[in-house]
Formats: structure tokens, sequence, C-alpha cells
């Protein structure tokens, strides 16, 4: 690690949720890889991926500039245009986006807007790929705080700056919900709150909460087994984490478990189906309700080695038992053989893949990396799981279809559609599209009974007997 220099700053951040707090780690080097991840992200890579490949000594403190860049990359495009209306090459770019992104808000800025600027033009002189462009940073960003306000206000007609997504997904809010689009968008672009599942075979949210108190930790009661955290905490700090009393879920997806399993009976072997299961946390919880006896046949399934191999992380630090297959669920031949000999399922959850609409304030790169088009790609595989997996359910069953996403041609329209193909399908009460945020809607499950959670969509189907 490079010792810090005069020439570098030693300013601490601002005290607030996402600031990097790394005394010692020179913030023009900070800088300069959140830069480099940021052009990553916009050349298409995921921001999970690219993270991975910094320096574990800078990762915690880039991660908090990324992930704040990515959700003010609209208004820092614009801004950057306002200052620079001819490309710069995209190393400079992503640095003066990454700046700009940071500085324009001051309230919210995790340092001040000067020190960002002087260790943003100190990156670039630092950085051979960009040391030619120095003056022309240090010119950009200084008019930058000169006419801070009249920039501001010149880019506020820009409603991709305005609201930080893209144009095509700020339409389709709209589209899909006119009376609540703003207050969706606006929530996409907050911090999303840290929230535990209590292992129901281990312990009680009760006592749980009472541990946490004597941790120096506060959280209040979400749902039926949650905890949401007045303050993120790293997990290995939480009581009984590494011995499975606990996890780490969002609210919202918390409601996946009960939903499915409500009515069945724990006494009895039931055959319990998880499709699209990675990383294995709903397949933990419908194994934490099955009861301590155990009695469920629980296949998880799920088409990529690597998310498999998590799911079986999962399971064995809760201390609970699966069948894990490594296969695409829509391929019913070539595992529901392997899993239970072609029997029946009692219960089907269906998690399946989809835009992630939902949960862009956990990852912020999403809403930059997703295409209009992908919807309807997706949209395909979601029917064509549906329409695989339906067969496998016993009359009288229940299949649970959800997403993290909030669009309808995702969660509503999907069901719409598959209940007019299937007269055997009938829809039970469900909690339907649930939006990020503390929101607000008629549904007795969208008010603060599960706190503040991710955007989700839940449809409750069951199979009617011939």
């Amino acid at each position: 690690m490079a010792t810090q220099s005069k020439k570098t700053t030693s300013s601490q951040p601002r005290a607030q949720n996402g600031s990097p707090e790394q005394q010692g780690v020179a913030l023009w080097k900070q800088l300069d890889a959140a830069a480099k991840c940021l052009q990553s992200v916009r050349e298409g890579q995921s921001a999970t991926a690219v993270l991975e490949q910094v320096e574990r000594s800078l990762r915690p403190g880039v991660q908090a500039l990324l992930f704040q860049s990515l959700r003010q990359l609209g208004r820092a495009q614009a801004l950057r245009k306002e200052l620079a209306p001819r490309n710069p090459p995209p190393r400079v770019d992503n640095l003066l986006c990454t700046a700009l992104a940071l500085a324009w808000q001051e309230e919210a800025a995790p340092y001040p807007p000067f020190t960002l600027v002087s260790q943003a033009v100190e990156a670039a002189k630092r950085n051979s790929a960009m040391r030619g462009q120095a003056g022309f940073v240090n010119a950009c960003l200084r008019r930058f705080l000169r006419e801070r306000d009249a920039l501001v206000a010149a880019t506020d007609k820009d409603p991709v700056a305005q609201w930080n997504h893209p144009l095509w997904w700020i339409r389709a809010v709209q589209k899909d919900y006119p009376d609540h689009w703003q207050q969706i968008l606006a929530a996409n672009n907050a911090h999303a709150p840290m929230t535990l599942r209590i292992n129901a075979l281990r312990s009680t949210v009760d006592e749980y909460l009472s541990q946490l108190e004597a941790k120096g930790l506060a959280g209040t009661r979400v749902g039926g087994h949650g905890i949401e955290l007045q303050q993120a905490a790293p997990v290995l700090q939480l009581p009984g984490f590494d011995v499975g009393d606990v996890s780490v879920q969002d609210a919202a997806a918390q409601l996946a478990a009960p939903l499915i399993t409500a009515g069945l009976d724990q006494n009895q072997p039931l055959q319990v189906l998880d499709a699209c299961a990675a990383p294995g946390g709903k397949t933990a919880h419908l194994l934490e309700l099955a009861g301590p006896q155990q009695n469920w046949q629980v296949t998880a399934l799920e088409m990529d080695g690597e998310r498999a191999r998590r799911i079986g992380e999962t399971l064995e630090r809760l201390q609970l038992k699966a069948q894990v297959l490594v296969t695409d669920a829509g391929l019913v031949d070539e595992w529901w053989p392997k899993a239970n000999g072609k029997a029946q399922f009692d219960a089907i959850l269906l998690d399946a893949p989809c835009s992630a609409a939902g949960i862009v304030r956990r990852h912020p790169d999403v809403r930059w990396l997703r295409r209009e088009s992908d919807l309807p790609q997706l949209a395909k595989l979601q029917e064509r799981l549906l329409a695989a997996l339906w067969p496998l359910l016993k009359p009288g069953g229940k299949l649970l279809y959800c997403t993290c996403s909030i669009f309808h041609v995702e969660g509503q329209s999907q069901v719409k559609a598959f209940l007019s193909r299937n007269t055997d399908a009938a829809l039970l009460t469900s909690p339907g599209h649930l939006m990020p945020g503390h929101p607000a809607g008629d549904d007795k499950l969208r008010e603060n009974a599960i706190g503040d959670h991710d955007g989700f969509y839940y449809a409750l189907l069951q199979k009617l007997a011939a």
C-alpha cells in the first residue's frame, strides 16, 4: 500500500452511511480504482465482478465510492457533457463522472467537494494513462466548483439526470405506476437496510433482539422472523452467525417461504421444490419452517455450478440438508427422475430469473446494465419455466411464482397470461407487486409490517383438482 505523501489529503470522510472510512489509504488511489470500476460497469461488467479484482485493502472504500457514483451516474453524465461536450478518452471520462457523481450534491458528498476535486486531479496525475489529460481534468472540475449551481440547474431538465435511471426504465415505471413512479425511482437511489432472518429452529426474534442488545446493536422486528438493523454490521459481528442462528435476507424476500409452506403438515413426508434456488436463502428458510422433524424432502435446482456451490455453503452454515441439483429447471426430463423418481410435488417455489429491477438499491449497477430488450426475453424465459413446472405439481398443491422485479411484464402480466392458458390454476391471495422502500398502497403486506424492503412480485397459484 502506498505511503500517503503531503501532496495527498489526510482528510477523513464525513460520517454517513456508505462513506469509505479507511485511514491511511490515499483518497486519490480510491478514486482512481473506483473510476476504473465504473468504466468496466459502463462497458457491461457487473459491479460484483469488477470489485473482486480490486486490491483487498482498497475494496471497502472503493465499493462505497463506486456505489454512490452508480446511484448518481445520470446526473454525473449530464454534468460532464455540460463541462466537456466532446467525449474525452474513456478513462478520463469515468474519472470525471466519478468525481462529479460524488461532489455535485454537497450534503450527500462523502468528502468535501474541493477535496474530491483535488484528489481526482491527483489521480489523473498519478495514472500514466491520464497524466497528459490532468490539466483538462483540473479545468473541468475547477469550473464545476465555481459554477456548480448553474451547471446543476442546466441539467435539471434532463430526466436521466434528475432520476438517475436510463430513460427507457423511467418510462416503463411511469407506464406501470402512473401514481407512484416518482416515489419508486427515488427509493431506488436510497441505501437499503440490513435485514436479518432468525433461524426458527434455533432461536426466536425476541431472544435474538436481546442478544443484539448485549452486543450494542439495535434492531426492529419485521415480518414473522425478521429484524431490521438500525445500522449495518459485519456478519461476523452478529451473534451466532457462524453457527446458523441468523441469516441476512431482505424483508420482502422473507415472505416467500411462509407463503408457500402455509398449510403444509410438518409431520408428513412432503415433496417441496425450490427452482432457481441460488444462493440458497429461500431454500434454507423452507427447511427452517419444516420444523425439527425435517420430514419434507426439499430439492433445490440451480443451473450454474458455482452458484449451486453457494447453496451448499449456505445450508452447511445453517446445519440444514437439501438435495441440490445442478441443472436447468426448465429441462424437466433431465432432472425430475433423479430428484424423486418423477413424483409430483406438494409445493413449488419458482423464484424466476428476472431483470432484478426491485433490488437496484443493493445493486445500483443493474439499472445501467439492463437493456429494454432484456424484458421480453426474460418474460419468455419466465413463461417457459412456469409451463415446464406446472405439470409437476400435485392437484391441490401450490406454486409460488416470484421475481425481484417491479415491472408488470415480469409480474402481474406474466401471471395473467398464465391463468388464461391454464384453466386448472387459481390465483390465491397474494402480495402482488411490492415496491422498494416504505411503499404506499392499500395492500396490507405493503404496510410497515415488513419494514423497509426491496421491490418484489408474488403470485400464489393453486392447482385445482380434476
